[in-house]
């Protein structure tokens, strides 16, 4: 006889809109998601990802116990207890500290993971280990905008609310795939055209569900941003519709602007963009002539070695036109897990502890040093992701410990990747299944679900919300937060002894002025968006309101570069990559998801008709797709969804990995992976 059925509201597990669903469970086990009628993000409603989201945790391919490799890398894993997996962890990393440094280990956190589990995965590298090699996949999302925006504005984050959506009366939409990535957000997009009567200028190369709306959709060549937006600009200066009052007060670093954008006509940009003169200035007219107008933007914008310059210059036509610091006029960057700016927000990158608190600054040291009772941090940025597996095949990263990242399936240049998993001395992976990644682990540590424990996520406007435990964890599955304290105790550190998610989120308010005034009780019933610095104060909505953040506004301008791979003879074609509507970053829970995976049960690449018949190649063919680094066999599905010349391959599946194709070259800045642009050929398999 089963209990009776409970239901629990919590936060959803996918994109980073970060909608509130309930979860039924009949026993130990989950039966439903229904979205809440009241949460301000998803108002009732859920993507089909929201309404299937419980299906995963049920899965019998879940890991629910200890594994280690034994005999040596070419040994199997073979279950082990929980005491002998974390002794053997923390010796290992214990040991290469001792002998090799503690720069020799490296740490990734999560965007799936909570922001007490980042939280403590950055204090276990940093105070427990002594390094800051610590980062996560915000450095292949949206590192460009966390940069980018820091230097222009202060702030690395979306600067309005989700319900800004449905005020405004323009929208500039780039590098967003919005009604697929962000569907909620997409949907609010969609109500405002055709209810509201509001402006879409769409600039994407390939046609999506958006271009049915948009008034303008401008198809760019990829990797070209920059020149399209300093089009913008020069058409706004030249013509006399910048916000000059707004300029003169809040900004500095106009004049530079100025000369910089002189040169970018629009017949000039056409000529590096392919977007026609005559629809650039039209989008220049509307955006600069309206008054509530939001730029928003994704990984089409920032997956480029240009990606932190076509950022800045997003950020430069937001201030150039006065459209920043006020409810529907900002700058959105739409964060694409469920938590990537928590992981952001509370240190999971090298060179910044929570709250954006720089690790070379003295006085932070100091004060996480005396938070965490060590004398010693280290003062020095840590590595990036993309350099973590470098210096992995260099042989100077002996131990990597994972937890709910799949680098094996989502980082650029596959082959040379797994090459470095495998020269790695000592892999540990922390996960809920056994991933691509977890072939190369020499300890698997099972985590449990979202539906498995308590914490907290932040969404992409900011938005810090709980996560509530609906069932206990399968099999001995344990969450992240108890197995990091876990190892930090057994390398002898015994500051982590929490006895719930409460207490780490307490610690996180102590030391984190952006997160000050958060605590479990003040998050009920749809949490809270930081900046939050006090008990007393509500949440901020919208950034940057009467001042910026970094005090005044910094135009930075950029010149067009091209992308680092253009297309040639033998490489005729452009690949861009992303993700799909049904699908969700390395697929490790939707394709576990029957719905879901029954809808595109398998990869494709679409090719313009007009080059699939130049290629007599005809739709559900199997081609080869090879770039100079390596080579896939898909599906051709043939449509108008992308231009001649241009293809598109989704990079959910492992048994056609598009990453295998992308670029490792990264933007200087950010060290972000051009993952949007690179060159291929297409054959009959």
């Amino acid at each position: 006889m089963s209990k009776i059925m409970e239901r629990k509201i919590t936060t959803c597990i996918y994109c980073g809109c970060g909608c509130g669903l309930y979860l039924q469970t009949d026993g130990n086990r989950i039966i439903s998601s229904v979205p809440s009628r009241n949460h301000p993000v998803s108002d009732g409603s859920l993507c089909v990802k929201g309404w299937n989201s419980f299906e995963f945790e049920n899965s019998r391919e879940r890991i629910t116990q200890p594994l280690i490799r034994r005999g040596g890398k070419e040994g199997k894993l073979e279950p082990a207890t929980w005491e002998e997996a974390i002794e053997l962890v923390a010796n290992r990393f214990s040991s290469f500290k001792e002998r090799y440094g503690s720069d020799s280990l490296a740490f990734l956190s999560s965007a799936k993971a909570t922001n007490e589990e980042n939280f403590l995965m950055m204090k276990l590298a940093r105070a427990v280990f002594g390094t800051n090699n610590v980062d996560h996949c915000a450095r292949l999302c949206h590192a460009s905008t966390v940069t980018g925006l820091a230097l222009t504005m202060g702030s690395g984050a979306m600067t309005n609310s989700v319900e800004d959506f449905d005020k405004a009366d323009c929208f500039l939409v780039t590098g967003s795939d919005t009604t697929g990535q962000h569907p909620l957000i997409g949907s609010r997009i969609i109500r405002s055209v055709l209810d509201r009567g509001a402006k879409l200028l769409l600039f994407d190369p390939r046609r999506i569900r958006l271009s049915k709306y948009a008034h303008i959709h401008a198809q760019q060549r990829p990797g070209t941003d920059v020149a399209w937006i300093n089009g913008l600009m020069h058409v706004i200066i030249r013509d006399g519709l910048e916000a000059r009052e707004y300029i003169e007060e809040r900004t500095t670093g106009y004049q530079e602007l100025k000369r910089v954008v002189e040169r970018y006509e629009p017949s000039y940009v056409e000529g590096i963009t392919g977007i026609p003169a005559k629809v650039l200035e039209e989008a220049a007219h509307i955006y600069a002539g309206t008054r509530k107008a939001m730029i928003v933007f994704a990984m089409g914008i920032t997956q480029h070695t240009t990606g932190v310059n076509n950022v800045k210059s997003l950020a430069n036509l937001a201030m150039l036109t006065g459209h920043v610091g006020f409810p529907a006029m900002g700058v959105n960057p739409l964060r694409g897990q469920n938590n990537v700016q928590g992981a952001c927000d509370v240190g999971g990158l090298p060179d910044v502890y929570s709250g954006y608190q720089k690790v070379e600054n003295p006085e932070a040291r100091k004060k996480f040093m005396k938070a965490w009772e060590v004398d010693y941090l280290p003062d020095k940025t840590g590595l990036t992701l993309t350099e973590i597996f470098q210096n992995a095949c260099r042989g100077k990263i002996r131990g990597i410990y994972v937890m709910g990242e799949n680098p094996a399936l989502s980082d650029p240049n596959l082959n040379h990747l797994c090459g470095c998993l495998k020269r790695t001395e000592f892999l540990v992976v922390q996960d809920l299944f056994y991933t691509e990644t977890a072939e190369y682990a020499d300890v698997i540590l099972p985590a449990a679900s979202f539906a498995e424990k308590d914490g907290t996520f932040t969404n992409t406007e900011r938005r810090v919300q709980r996560v509530r435990k609906v069932m206990e964890p399968v099999g001995n599955s344990l969450p992240d937060w108890k197995i990091i304290s876990m190892v930090a105790k057994a390398a002898g550190y015994h500051q982590m002894d929490y006895k719930d998610p409460s207490q780490i989120m307490d610690e996180i308010a102590s030391v984190t002025p952006i997160y000050g005034g958060i605590s479990y009780d003040r998050l009920e019933p749809f949490g809270l968006q930081w900046p939050c610095p006090d008990k007393n104060h509500p949440g901020t909505p919208y950034l940057h309101k009467d001042r910026f953040t970094r005090g005044k506004g910094r135009f930075l301008p950029a010149e067009y570069q091209p992308p680092a791979e253009e297309p040639d003879a033998e490489y005729p074609f452009v690949l861009t990559t992303g993700r799909t509507y049904w699908h969700y970053h390395t697929g490790t829970m939707t394709r576990r998801t029957s719905v879901l995976a029954r809808e595109i049960p398998e990869n494709y690449v679409e090719i313009n008709p007009a080059d699939a018949e130049a290629m007599n190649l005809k739709n559900g063919e199997m081609v080869s797709v090879s770039s100079r680094r390596g080579s896939i066999k898909v599906k051709a599905k043939v449509t108008e969804y992308v231009g001649e010349g241009l293809v598109f391959i989704p990079f959910h599946f492992a048994e056609s990995p598009a990453n295998i194709l992308t670029l490792q070259d990264t933007d200087p800045e950010a060290k972000i992976p051009a993952l949007k642009v690179c060159a291929v050929k297409i054959e009959k398999a």
